[in-house]
């Protein structure tokens, strides 16, 4: 079974800004609930179906499979009701590989950065532009933010 460990932050500095402009991406959730999501995303040309299971601390279980792009946008246009779209910027820091989200539209103005681990115990080292960890806020998950945009939050 395919695993997927990783760590959410939210961000306090710029300097991650200089890894480039990013990949602009649209996903969107054609199931959710509280213990899976099946999520469509659309990164340049290329297309993705991804399973996930319930979060369990900071893992869960995920399956993700290549699917093609003109079947993706149907999906999006017909079968996604909740929908979040993104830049995302990968930046390498003492070598590890990060990602960087900044949300558009209802969610503009949140930006998060993710490192996905290979053990939940691994050890790594904190960019100078990383904030408050917010792995175990369900609020920051992007099926979350499908539903209830950062726009819509009273506080962060």
């Amino acid at each position: 079974m395919a695993c997927e460990i990783e760590r959410r932050f939210l961000l306090s500095g710029e300097g991650w800004r200089t890894a480039g402009t990013g990949l602009c991406l649209r996903q969107g959730f054609v199931s959710l609930d509280a213990h899976h999501s099946v999520r469509v995303r659309i990164a340049g040309g290329q297309a993705w179906l991804t399973i996930k299971g319930e979060n369990m601390a900071i893992s869960r279980p995920e399956f993700e499979y290549a699917i093609p792009l003109a079947d993706a946008e149907a999906m999006l246009a017909g079968l996604c009701s909740y929908r979040v779209d993104k830049r995302r910027t990968r930046v390498r820091y003492a070598g590890k590989d990060w990602v960087i989200d900044e949300f558009f539209g209802d969610n503009a103005g949140l930006v998060l950065a993710e490192i996905e681990l290979a053990d939940e115990h691994e050890e790594f080292a904190r960019p100078p532009w990383l904030g408050e960890e917010v792995t175990q806020d369900a609020r920051f998950s992007y099926a979350y933010l499908s539903q209830t945009p950062y726009s819509r939050w009273t506080t962060a």
